[in-house]
């Protein structure tokens, strides 16, 4: 008994005793996911199964392929944690291709804020005017009357003369897929089809005259222009959707060169290694 006393009394008793409970206390409470040959798979997990099989098939999974599904989702974590135990990963390009890009939507979202205002999307548009602005119109006809070249000049006046009288232009001009009038065409897809050194040409014809020499690629060219309608920034609710993804992008790459700037700080990186000379092979 007296011996049973003393033990009792021995700190180093106590000491393990208190180390025993705390140990089966954490045991109890301990959060799910601690034990690495524990794998939880939560209500919030299966939900998310359950929609990415309906936005792939149109409908949800059926009680057997829900049940697949989990199972796919326990054999993928069994294998991933085997792998990563076995540093299987940290050599390898594609994984840390992926790990970068997670990061980086990470990072993007680090200045995550509210949708813009008004306030802030008619400064970005005011900051970048010709980003929005829309291109303007023109109305004209054209003919292709000439092969560039030194040769045209001639062409181009019998040609003026003979449409100034009153001449069909489809009979004046050459043969060609080009479409001999416009009707309020945006600039830039006149410039999609007739090239931009055209346009600009026509920036400087008198409306309701035939006018030339015009050059594009397809040659030489006698056109009337009979409207121009000058290029203007539309109204913000015209284009609140083009102006607020562009306001997001701009936002994600600040975030994002942020988070770079402040990682090149934390880090010291040491090149082990030499670089060819400039010009050298």
């Amino acid at each position: 008994m007296a011996a049973l006393r003393t033990l009792v009394r021995e700190p180093l008793l106590h000491f393990l005793l208190i180390g025993l409970v705390l140990f089966l206390w954490y045991g109890r409470v301990a959060p799910a996911g601690t034990d690495p040959s524990r794998i939880v798979v939560t209500q919030a997990q299966v939900d998310l199964m359950v929609r990415q099989f309906q936005a792939t098939w149109s409908r949800p999974p059926t009680p057997p392929e829900l049940r697949g599904l989990v199972d796919t989702y326990v054999t993928d974590e069994m294998l991933f944690r085997e792998g990563r135990d076995l540093g299987l990963g940290e050599d390898d390009a594609v994984i840390k291709r992926r790990i970068r890009q997670k990061y980086q939507v990470m990072s993007e979202e680090l200045l995550a804020t509210e949708p813009p205002s008004d306030e802030e999307l008619a400064k970005y548009v005011e900051g970048h005017a010709d980003r929005f602005r829309s291109p303007g119109t023109v109305t004209f006809e054209q003919v292709v009357v000439a092969d560039a070249g030194p040769g045209a000049a001639r062409e181009v006046e019998g040609a003026r003369t003979a449409l100034e009288r009153g001449a069909d232009p489809v009979k004046v001009g050459r043969p060609t897929l080009l479409p001999p009038r416009e009707d309020g065409a945006p600039l830039d897809l006149v410039a999609r089809d007739f090239g931009q050194e055209f346009v600009s040409q026509l920036a400087d014809a008198p409306l309701g005259q035939w006018h030339g020499p015009v050059q594009s690629g397809f040659g030489t060219h006698l056109v009337r222009v009979t409207q121009r309608t000058p290029g203007a920034l539309p109204p913000l609710d015209e284009i609140r959707v083009a102006v607020t993804r562009e306001w997001e992008h701009e936002r994600r790459q600040r975030a994002l060169e942020a988070n770079l700037a402040d990682l090149r700080r934390r880090y010291a990186v040491v090149i082990e290694a030499t670089f060819p000379a400039a010009g050298t092979s």
